[in-house]
């Protein structure tokens, strides 16, 4: 017999110990006492890290505002993408050497959409699949995860139950056995008590007979 195994502790016993439905007024009984306990402190323990504030940078609170204001989103702003000329006539070199530049960066922006939209006809079919047969793959593995873990719960709570079961059956014998033993001990008192005043009768009876 293994004496190292360390006994088995039941701190409940819900699947035996159900006398909240045997006796319905329990149930209130128990809601006053739970009423009665103190409520939760309102400070943190000394242990517990105060909270992290955020980091809000100026643009995001902007946006914050705006959602919370529920201003709509602001427009696209189209003039980046346009090719205006000098408005002055004539211009200045100054003018046209600015519109010269802001053509220069939109050749610019639009060669490189080119070469994304090259390298997306190239590659991107591919790697959109490979990204969808990995997220098939991560979804079974999950859901293959989630049924054992499931066949795993209600094999606990199947053992949980018959455990319970078991020493509920012990408890209630024992219990049964514990009621005998008292029922048994009060027949001895009484016995006793009876025997005392049968003794005090004949002791009695017996100094009577001497005095004759």
């Amino acid at each position: 017999m293994d004496t190292t195994a360390p006994p088995e502790i039941f701190d409940s016993l819900p699947y035996y110990d159900d006398d909240l439905t045997k006796y319905p007024h329990l149930q209130e009984l128990v809601e006053r006492e739970l009423a009665r306990e103190p409520s939760a402190p309102q400070t943190l323990h000394p242990r517990v890290p105060p909270l992290v504030e955020p980091v809000i940078t100026p643009l995001l609170k902007a946006e914050l505002e705006r959602v919370a204001n529920n201003k709509p989103f602001p427009a696209l702003d189209t003039l980046r993408y346009t090719l205006p000329a000098p408005s002055s006539t004539p211009a200045t070199d100054e003018e046209w050497k600015s519109a010269l530049d802001n053509a220069h960066a939109q050749l610019q922006h639009q060669r490189i959409r080119q070469q994304n939209l090259a390298l997306l006809q190239t590659y991107g079919s591919n790697a959109w699949r490979i990204q969808n047969y990995l997220l098939e793959s991560t979804a079974k593995q999950t859901e293959k995860s989630l049924e054992q873990l499931k066949e795993l719960t209600v094999e606990v709570n199947r053992e949980r139950k018959n455990s319970q079961d078991r020493i509920g059956k012990q408890l209630t014998a024992l219990e049964t056995r514990w009621t005998e033993l008292i029922s048994s001990v009060l027949q001895i008192e009484m016995a006793n008590v009876a025997l005392d005043a049968e003794i005090n009768r004949l002791n009695k009876k017996e100094a009577e007979l001497a005095e004759l």
